[in-house]
């Protein structure tokens, strides 16, 4: 099942679980998904399970932002409501990899390249986010280079 079609489904199982926050949620990332398809693709293009993973992260992003910003308010009713909606979408997500495969991945991309300093950084996180296919985020990827990199 693609990825699209089982946003559907779940939409679908939202609705008739009566689930307003799934539904909500689901009903915004599809919304987000297809917005992002449009300006990738056209208005005829379906994202790939990759784009619309990138997609998924970048919601919860914003959802931890507003967390963050709900937190410094002082608005606990509000920072619920943002993790609710984040736990929904994180089930879209590929199982994290572990800071050991992460460790692993990093050191053989940079031997691969051969990289030895901060100026081959882009080269081994592009390479990086090809290889981890959505499994870790770039900030954790990114610190892991820097300190091989030093």
């Amino acid at each position: 099942m693609s990825f699209i079609s089982q946003i559907s489904e779940d939409l679908k199982n939202a609705m008739r679980a009566k689930d307003t926050v799934a539904l909500n949620v689901i009903r915004n990332l599809k919304s987000s998904l297809k917005y992002a398809a449009i300006e990738k693709l056209g208005a005829d293009g379906e994202l790939g399970d990759a784009d619309s993973i990138a997609v998924v992260r970048k919601e919860i992003k914003k959802l931890q932002d507003s967390v963050d910003g709900a937190e410094k308010a002082g608005r606990p009713e509000a920072v619920e409501a943002a993790k609710a909606e984040i736990v929904v979408l994180q089930k879209y997500l590929p199982a994290a990899m572990s800071d050991s495969e992460v460790s692993a991945l990093v050191e053989s991309v940079i031997a691969e390249l051969g990289a030895t300093s901060k100026k081959d950084m882009g080269a081994v996180m592009k390479a990086l986010q090809e290889r981890s296919a959505g499994r870790a985020d770039s900030k954790t990827l990114s610190t892991e280079v820097s300190k091989r990199l030093a």
